[in-house]
Formats: C-alpha cells, structure tokens, sequence
C-alpha cells in the first residue's frame, strides 16, 4: 500500500477487501456484487472502499 492510499484510507481490490474482512476472494465479490457491501465503489476494472467505512459496516452489523 503506497502512502497516498495511507492517508485516504482506502483498500483497492477485491482481494484487499477479502483479507480485511476475513473472507475468500469469491465471497467477497459476491458480497460487492450483491449489495452486500454498499459502500464499495468501482474505479474501473477494480473494487475500492475506505477501510474505516467497511470496518464501521461490520461492527455496526455485530452490534
């Protein structure tokens, strides 16, 4: 991860997103595709979301 995404707090790619939330590249995608993540964007041909975000969607889901 370069700096500049650091200080944006974003995670670029399906496989990025997958670590982060501890699950497969499949089921991710299949989370973003269905809706499942709202809170992604694509920026062309990849996925990105800001890890704060993502982070604040699961624990408000646990919650």
């Amino acid at each position: 991860m370069n700096e500049e995404n650091e200080k944006l707090d974003l995670v670029w790619g399906v496989g990025e997103i997958a670590k982060l939330i501890g699950r497969s590249y499949q089921q991710t995608y299949h989370m973003i595709t269905g809706g499942k993540l709202p809170i992604v964007k694509q920026v062309g041909e990849r996925y990105v979301v800001s890890r704060a975000k993502l982070i604040a969607f699961f624990m408000e889901d646990a919650a």
